[in-house]
């Protein structure tokens, strides 16, 4: 990621912290937990291993995770200290959950090679202008055989739905994200960002040339998003 759009994205987040658990629900017509959840329980097949959770933001998906597969332990890891200081406020009520909360870039990940049992990454795929460099960071932390799981929103692959999808992305929401989070900037960069988005079998590729094999590729809700689970190639 560009320097210019790393601060650009980090400021738009931090803007948008307060109210971005609220405005996810609405604007996925309430199926953004339903797809986390799909996602967390992909993650990883042994109960007792540790997990890092990239752009873990307001710690929705680690939360999940540990939920999901106790007694794992989550390392939810997020460059937007706003986004982490929600994620706190929610530890804060449930100190039983065994989560870590780290301040870093994706990109240059602080910890040793071979560190995780799993990497999940929950809509920031398309922050990222370097993908393969962002897979490849992810192959180095995981284990052998370790798992990765990404969820990230996608555009449709019918073309009746894609089309009201795409009327959808670029009319209503940025009205309403706007409205209820001050923030217009950010709620005009999602459609866009989603429309740039390569198709999924591209970045299954680009997985595969970082170091994954494996991968598969789970649409969900007509292809609106997309979870891809993928193994570390040695």
């Amino acid at each position: 990621m560009s320097l210019d759009k790393s601060t650009l994205v980090r400021k738009m987040f931090g803007d948008i912290a307060s109210r971005y658990d609220f405005l996810n629900n609405l604007l996925s017509f309430g199926l953004d937990p339903s797809w986390q959840a799909f996602a967390a329980a992909k993650c990883c097949p042994d109960s007792s291993g540790l997990v890092l959770d990239l752009a873990t933001g307001t710690g929705n998906m680690a939360r999940d995770i540990t939920h999901k597969l106790r007694p794992i332990q989550v390392v939810g890891l997020d460059f937007s200290p706003e986004m982490l200081a929600q994620a706190r406020q929610k530890l804060n009520k449930h100190p039983s959950e065994p989560i870590e909360l780290v301040l870093g870039d994706a990109l240059n990940l602080p910890f040793p090679r071979g560190t995780f049992d799993s990497v999940t990454i929950g809509y920031a795929l398309r922050n990222v202008t370097n993908l393969e460099h962002l897979f490849k960071e992810m192959v180095r932390v995981l284990k052998a055989s370790g798992r990765a799981v990404l969820l990230e929103l996608t555009r449709p692959h019918s073309p009746l739905f894609r089309r009201f999808y795409s009327l959808y992305l670029c009319q209503i929401i940025p009205r309403v994200g706007s409205l209820i989070s001050g923030n217009q900037a950010a709620y005009t960069y999602l459609p866009e960002s989603i429309l740039k988005f390569p198709p999924p079998e591209e970045v299954a590729e680009i997985m595969r040339r970082a170091g994954f094999k494996r991968v598969e590729i789970h649409r969900l809700s007509l292809g609106a998003a997309t979870v891809f689970v993928a193994t570390k190639e040695y």
